[in-house]
């Protein structure tokens, strides 16, 4: 994994100067297969396929706690409001915290997101444009 592409890609998703989907693509050019965001410990944690991982803060300050309660409407409607109105990283961190995310991670090849509360609560959203697998039978 190219801990520096990490780096920079990092940096993009906290000053906002690169569109997520660019994230995701510089990402898993740098060969991360998918990343953790913990609002606890405030980090990211971005882990590679070759068991390597980078860490790096989550250095936004001011952010509320996270709300004992898990508010998926509204963690849903902070997720298009990034999507379809360009909010910034900070505004969505501040209102998935506030409709209680702990943390989440993104899986960057299977084009979802799974966040999840402080009692064990999750919620999955696909990329734009990307669908579910289906499943396999027995």
């Amino acid at each position: 994994m190219n801990s520096d592409l990490v780096l920079q890609a990092a940096r993009a998703s906290l000053t906002g100067s690169l569109p997520f989907p660019e994230i995701v693509r510089n990402l898993i050019q740098a060969g991360v297969d998918y990343y953790h965001v913990d609002y606890i410990l405030l980090q990211f944690t971005f882990y590679g396929m070759n068991a390597s991982s980078v860490v790096t803060p989550l250095v936004f300050e001011g952010l509320p706690e996270v709300a004992k309660d898990f508010d998926v409407a509204e963690l849903r409607q902070a997720i298009l409001d990034s999507q379809e109105k360009g909010q910034t990283y900070r505004e969505f961190s501040q209102r998935a915290m506030r409709a209680g995310v702990q943390g989440y991670f993104a899986f960057l090849q299977g084009a979802r997101v799974t966040y999840l509360s402080r009692q064990g609560d999750q919620h999955t959203e696909w990329f734009p444009g990307a669908e579910p697998k289906s499943r396999v039978r027995d």
